[in-house]
């Protein structure tokens, strides 16, 4: 069964918190999988192998590149730079002569090379990613900017400084459970680093720019709070108190998709969430998702998933 806490998470001003919402559906895990400490000239570049990719300056500066930029950006220390579908990414830094050190990160051992760093003098860059289950990659990727950079000296950024800052003390003080700990603070960073986005990049139209707008959300809190009824242009359109043609055209313009759009596709991740955790029956699904029928449900789960819902369920069984 669907259990309705998982679309209602109410906190003291009664406001839905879609953004734990949608974290929780899509599975988002941060992960910092790569750091290196350098002194005098280096360079690191990289095939980027994930949808979401996070480059943090933690001390020193660098010039970073990746497709789609015109020039390279500068980074400082505390600097924090997502990638977006990106291919690639270079980065090179560091002062001196002759020709730069090239290191080449490696999946999976976050200490490398930075437990004998000397923050006095030494470069120090922490290389992360964000894992997604396959919905999640799509929601994300279409809702965030190409390249988005934060800097340390932004006032909004300093809780992400505070995460930034815990996550080196775990990579480089090799500490019992530093492994677990890094996890964790990874996504703490990874939800300070949405807050920041949201506060401060020109997002591009999706859910996650949806989400901050005013005016949709009292329409947005009825499709999350109740995603199986059926709900109409109208009675949307008047609870964000605006005409059915506002509505519809400042809903596309934030969203990126129509209303009744949005609608299906919050319900068929609800869908794919209770596939993949539970053994809800297909046409009871159906039914608490608001369908007529379960061969409804499956067409449209099949449009939006790409497969039935019962070769979905068992594929990600047999995977697990």
């Amino acid at each position: 069964m669907l259990d309705r806490t998982h679309f209602l998470r109410e906190s003291s001003t009664m406001a839905i918190d879609h953004l734990s919402e949608v974290f929780d559906l899509v599975e988002v895990r941060g992960q910092i999988s790569g750091a290196f400490a350098a002194r005098g000239r280096w360079v690191t570049q990289s095939v980027i192998a994930t949808p979401l990719k996070l480059s943090v300056m933690v001390r020193g500066r660098c010039r970073l590149s990746t497709d789609g930029l015109d020039a390279p950006i500068e980074m400082e220390a505390g600097d924090v730079a997502v990638l977006t579908g990106r291919s690639w990414l270079r980065a090179e830094g560091g002062a001196g002569d002759g020709p730069p050190v090239e290191f080449e990160p490696e999946a999976g051992e976050f200490a490398l090379r930075v437990g004998g760093a000397d923050f006095a003098v030494d470069d120090v860059v922490l290389g992360g990613h964000v894992e997604l289950a396959p919905a999640g990659a799509a929601l994300l990727t279409q809702a965030l900017p190409p390249v988005a950079l934060i800097r340390a000296s932004d006032s909004a950024a300093a809780a992400l400084r505070a995460c930034v800052d815990r996550l080196v003390e775990e990579v480089t003080g090799e500490r019992m459970g530093a492994a677990f700990a890094v996890r964790q603070h990874a996504q703490l960073f990874l939800l300070e680093l949405f807050r920041t986005c949201v506060d401060q990049a020109e997002l591009p139209p999706g859910w996650l720019r949806a989400l901050t707008d005013d005016r949709l959300r009292p329409a947005l809190d009825l499709m999350h709070g109740d995603p199986g009824r059926p709900w109409g242009l109208e009675e949307l359109a008047r609870a964000a108190a605006m005409s059915r043609t506002s509505f519809a055209v400042r809903f596309r313009s934030v969203a990126g998709v129509p209303p009744l759009t949005y609608l299906n596709s919050w319900r068929m991740l609800l869908a794919q969430r209770a596939l993949r955790d539970g053994d809800v029956r297909i046409g009871a699904l159906a039914a608490q998702l608001g369908y007529t029928s379960e061969s409804a449900f499956s067409t449209a789960f099949k449009r939006e998933v790409g497969e039935a819902p019962l070769r979905y369920r068992h594929r990600l069984r047999q995977a697990s």
